[in-house]
C-alpha cells in the first residue's frame, strides 16, 4: 500500500507557476479558481492522494510547499 501524506501550501509565497502540477505523480494538485492577495491564481492540494514522494515541494522555485 502506498504511503499517505499531504502536503501545505502557502498560498502567498506561491506565484503560479504550476511545475508542481506537472510533476506530482498522483495529480493530487491543481490551480486555484481564486486569486491570491498577490495577484497570482496559486495552487491547491486538492485534500486526498498524496503519497508523501514530495517531489512538489522539491521543485517550487518559491517554497511554498512543505
Amino acid at each position: 500500500m502506498p504511503k499517505k501524506g499531504k502536503i501545505e501550501v502557502d498560498e502567498e509565497r506561491c506565484k503560479g507557476c504550476y511545475l508542481c502540477v506537472g510533476v506530482c505523480p498522483v495529480k493530487c494538485i491543481e490551480k486555484s479558481e481564486t486569486f491570491s492577495k498577490t495577484g497570482y491564481y496559486p495552487v491547491k492540494y486538492k485534500g486526498d492522494g498524496c503519497i508523501a514522494c514530495l517531489s512538489c515541494a522539491r521543485i517550487c522555485p518559491d517554497l511554498a510547499i512543505k
